[in-house]
């Protein structure tokens, strides 16, 4: 079987990898070079304690609250533009407990394995920077703490039980936080990556295992044929033939869905990065400043920052007012913080966001041979090997794990298909 895959972040190549090792002939297509967009500039997480969906009860009347503030976490770009209104819509019919809930259960149980299928990565011989010193949630408030609480049992039943921490508590075991920050909780077990390290050892991996990828290709139309895909043209005119499409170029996916026939709602979420080398604080663990909704992550040599989520068109250039949120989150919160003007130069990427916060993965609606795996939001990292199991079972028609089978119901694409409503 010849597997077409268009994109070539980390989930892409996590699946070209789990695809050719099961003996698949892979063919990697990416538009620009392979981690370059949303994959590069990430927080640098295995997420597993931070991998709640987007719309969440109160995030409505928040981001109303937030919608004329430009430095704010989260930022709405005024915009009457009909897809983006259908779409700020349905998210908003999604935010509420019953709905956070279902999602929070899914990526729980999708990320519940995942420190385990990185390890298989290190032992299959993938070579990429990885560290374990947890991750740190730090609240400036009482209230936004009791809010977190609220949903930890969820965690909890994961076997992610988390240490709660007081003030004299979070000053122990962070001594570069300020005395701001007065509650924390404590994911001992969370994991770090540098992702162009990730990246770079799937791509040595698979082209190892016989992988084919091209870079600066850009998919210019698919053709099919009786509701099968039968392969890609490119803009220089090539035809690249294929058995199975496997759409997972991220926040590109949803025009190239609407292009191959099969529209589904992916719109871009931006968020940016800030990586500091020699890092200006030393941490003992990764931090979430839960209240900017700001990440603190130390790898080797520097210290990346990130944060924020703004909703608007397919804009990545740099804003200079929320990269100064970040940064000033920084300064408030962390003893000692030095950042001289020109210390570091920003980074703005894509995430690929849906309306129900939960990601895209399964096959296509009308293709037999046509699948997609996007839609990850924040968890792009976290959720790349997961996802590469689940999809690549579909592709091979293999046996699903079996606590799998509701979730790709769930996270399937034709949930989105007016022939078919599966929440």
């Amino acid at each position: 079987m010849h597997v077409i895959v268009v994109g070539g972040g980390v989930v892409a190549l996590a699946c070209a990898y789990r695809l050719a090792r099961a003996g698949c002939v892979v063919t990697v297509i990416e538009a620009r070079t392979v981690g370059s967009a949303a994959s590069h500039g990430n927080a640098a997480k295995v997420a597993r304690a931070e991998c709640g969906p987007v719309p969440a009860p109160g995030a409505l009347l928040q981001g109303l609250r937030w919608m004329l503030k430009a430095d704010s976490p989260l930022y709405v770009k005024p915009s009457l533009a009909p897809d983006f209104v259908r779409f700020m819509l349905k998210m908003a019919r999604h935010c509420n407990e019953r709905d956070f809930r279902i999602g929070l259960d899914v990526t729980l149980r999708m990320v519940s394995d995942a420190n385990d299928l990185f390890d298989e990565y290190t032992t299959d011989g993938i070579e990429f920077e990885m560290h374990t010193a947890g991750v740190l949630l730090a609240f400036e408030t009482r209230e936004r703490y009791r809010d977190h609480c609220e949903f930890l049992r969820a965690w909890e039943e994961f076997g992610l039980v988390p240490t709660h921490l007081d003030r004299d508590g979070v000053q122990q075991a962070e001594p570069a936080l300020s005395t701001r920050i007065r509650h924390g909780l404590l994911f001992d077990q969370d994991r770090q990556i540098e992702p162009d390290s990730l990246t770079c050892g799937l791509v040595k991996r698979c082209v190892e295992l016989g992988v084919e990828i091209r870079e600066y290709t850009r998919v210019k139309s698919f053709f099919t044929a009786d509701d099968t895909f039968r392969g890609v043209v490119t803009e220089s005119g090539e035809d690249i033939a294929g058995d199975t499409l496997l759409l997972a170029a991220g926040v590109w996916s949803g025009p190239l869905s609407r292009q191959l026939g099969a529209p589904v709602p992916i719109r871009p979420g931006k968020g940016y990065s800030i990586d500091y080398s020699p890092a200006p604080v030393q941490l003992n663990h990764s931090l979430t400043l839960e209240d900017a909704r700001v990440a603190a992550t130390p790898l080797d040599g520097f210290l990346r920052l990130a944060g924020t989520m703004e909703f608007g068109g397919f804009d990545e250039r740099v804003n200079a007012t929320r990269v100064g949120a970040i940064r000033r989150a920084a300064a408030e919160n962390l003893d000692g913080w030095d950042d001289p003007p020109g210390a570091a130069i920003p980074w703005a990427g894509l995430r690929p966001m849906t309306p129900d916060g939960l990601p895209v993965i399964g096959r296509l609606d009308r293709f037999a041979n046509a699948y997609m795996a996007s839609g990850h939001g924040m968890l792009g990292l976290t959720l790349a090997p997961g996802t590469a199991e689940l999809v690549s079972a579909q592709i091979l028609g293999a046996g699903e794990r079996s606590d799998a089978s509701d979730i790709a119901d769930i996270v399937s694409p034709q949930r989105f298909s007016s022939r078919r409503r599966v929440r």
